[in-house]
């Protein structure tokens, strides 16, 4: 790395293909749940479904950040054209905000072979910008992840470097799948704020935000969703109204104190139950 590459600030914008980030993938919580996730478009036409690797779970809440984070991380290096992303695990959780020990190491690796084994199928569902189709076939959001652990020894010798920690247990190669890639390049994407995605402590409010800037890119100023619909698009595994409601209204509140949104409204017209957002002007 040049002198001017280690003085050039890292960028706070986090760049996500804009496809993806409309269909559910993550579960908000970290159960152990390995029923597979199946979606319809709005349409009405086509399936989504988000398949768990044999014997582990769908992807989860930490999943979801680790995702933002590596896709931050693709961002910052300038859109690599082999799609290789890599990093220590300790500056990666430290990225993240997450405490650093045993069980966070242990998570991170689980999650990124998550990302690289769990399936995404698409049937009509997934656009393809750079084909201007909807995508039939299967892909992951990792093609291949490697994690070299470094010796003991070489671990002693970390400490005569004082940017280089002694209790880094490994460093981490991984290559986002190229038709992600695809749609970024295509500028098929939507844009988050680093600072605001962490400031929101609600894996809910988090995905809501990355859903909300699917409908500002799409030109949606006021968003109107069934709350039914709503739920099976972040994914949620409560269908009662009332249910979602109790877990949907501590999201809501962060994302207008954050000023994402300016107004939320959730309304019952006849049988039906709607969510409104006022999406906030987008700051710099």
């Amino acid at each position: 790395m040049t002198l001017a590459a280690r003085r050039r600030p890292a960028t706070r914008a986090i760049v996500l293909d804009r496809s993806l980030e409309a269909l559910p993938l993550f579960r908000l919580s970290d159960s152990a749940d390995d029923a597979a996730v199946t979606f319809t478009p709005n349409e009405g036409a086509g399936r989504w479904r988000v398949l768990p690797s044999p014997g582990d779970r769908l992807p989860g809440t930490f999943d979801q950040d680790v995702y933002v984070e590596l896709l931050h991380r693709y961002h910052e290096a300038h859109a690599p054209e082999d799609g290789i992303v890599t990093f220590t695990l300790h500056a990666f959780l430290r990225s993240m905000g997450r405490r650093v020990d045993g069980r966070t190491y242990e998570q991170l690796r689980a999650a990124l072979s998550r990302l690289e084994r769990t399936t995404l199928e698409s049937t009509g569902a997934y656009y393809d910008a750079t084909a201007g189709r909807h995508l039939d076939g299967r892909f992951t959001i990792l093609t291949s992840v490697t994690i070299d652990r470094r010796r003991t020894a070489d671990r002693d010798q970390l400490t005569l470097f004082p940017t280089l920690t002694a209790s880094e247990p490994g460093d981490a190669r991984v290559a986002i799948s190229p038709v992600i890639r695809a749609n970024i390049a295509a500028a098929h994407t939507v844009t988050l704020s680093a600072g605001r995605y962490a400031a929101l402590t609600s894996p809910v409010a988090r995905r809501l935000y990355r859903l909300l800037e699917v409908a500002r890119e799409e030109g949606t100023v006021t968003w109107r969703i069934a709350l039914e619909r709503l739920a099976e698009q972040l994914p949620l595994t409560q269908r009662y109204p009332s249910h979602l409601q109790r877990v949907l209204q501590p999201a809501h509140e962060m994302l207008l104190a954050a000023g994402l949104v300016r107004d939320v409204a959730v309304r019952q017209q006849q049988r039906a139950w709607y969510v409104d957002y006022v999406l906030a002007s987008r700051q710099t």
